[in-house]
Formats: structure tokens, sequence, C-alpha cells
């Protein structure tokens, strides 16, 4: 038996309706079919490889919460040109990174009361999440490799 088939359950929240799933940690192993990862609720995939629009304080709230994988947040606003610039690297990022992490983003225009809890200053701003805290952040555009290996190096 390997340690990731030995490994308790992990609770993944649905992107599609936010119910907690407990999904056997196997599944998330490297390697393994993340895509047989579904929603009890919803039988929609945990994992789509791309980002999770988060468009309510209440989602962010669950996700961040209730997961035991590291949800990245991009803080970003339509109006802003590096912030759409580096929206297809992020994209790109979460293909690769899922289903060890959650890649979400939150517009800071349509919900400015995140923006103002997390003393979001400019954007983009990626922050990474686990545990139910903040424990990394970075400003400014990135590419999707630099975002990869700039999420891995803090989750070691």
């Amino acid at each position: 038996m390997t340690a990731a088939q030995a490994a308790p359950p992990l609770n993944v929240v649905c992107p599609h309706c936010h119910t907690t799933n407990r999904v056997a940690a196997a599944l998330l192993a490297p390697g393994a079919d993340a895509s047989a990862a579904v929603c009890g609720s919803c039988r929609r995939a945990l994992f789509e490889g791309r980002p999770l629009a988060l468009e309510t304080v209440d989602a962010f709230d669950r996700h961040i919460a209730r997961n035991h994988i590291p949800v990245l947040v991009d803080f970003w606003a339509p109006w802003c040109g590096p912030c759409r610039a580096m929206a297809p690297a992020f994209e790109q990022a979460a293909r690769e990174l899922e289903p060890r992490l959650r890649l979400a983003k939150v517009d800071t225009e349509a919900l400015p009361a995140l923006g103002q809890r997390f003393a979001i200053r400019s954007i983009p701003t990626l922050a990474l999440f686990h545990g139910n805290r903040e424990i990394a952040r970075q400003a400014g555009a990135m590419g999707a490799a630099d975002i990869a290996r700039w999420a891995r190096a803090h989750l070691r």
C-alpha cells in the first residue's frame, strides 16, 4: 500500500456547486487520474484544469476554509492591462498545478470587500491560501512557469 492510498480522504470543494466532497488522496497523487474525482452533489468534475471564478464572498470563504488542498487566488480587475495579460498564463498554470492546488480568480471590482479584507494594494496579486490562512503573496504579472514555480516553492 502506497502512502497516498493509506492517507485519509481530503476535503475538496466543488467548483460548480461549492459542496464539500471527501476525495481519496490517491486520486490527487502525482500521476493519478484526477478526472475520476466528481462532486457527490452535482456530479460534475472537481478538477477541470482551469481557474475557478469566485463570484461571491461566501464562495471564496468556502473554498479557503473547507479545501484541504491549497488555493491560489489571482486578485484582478477587468480594467487592468497586466491582469488581462496574465490571464492566459494563470489558465496554463491551472492545467499544470491541478489537482495539487485549486486556482481561483477574484474580481476586486465585483467583490471590493475581499480586496479590502486582504489589503490588496496592487493588481494582479497572487495569494496562496492553505489551512484557512494566507501563506504567501506576490504582486505583479507573471508567466505560467513562474506562477507554477512560485506556488510550488511555497508549498514545500
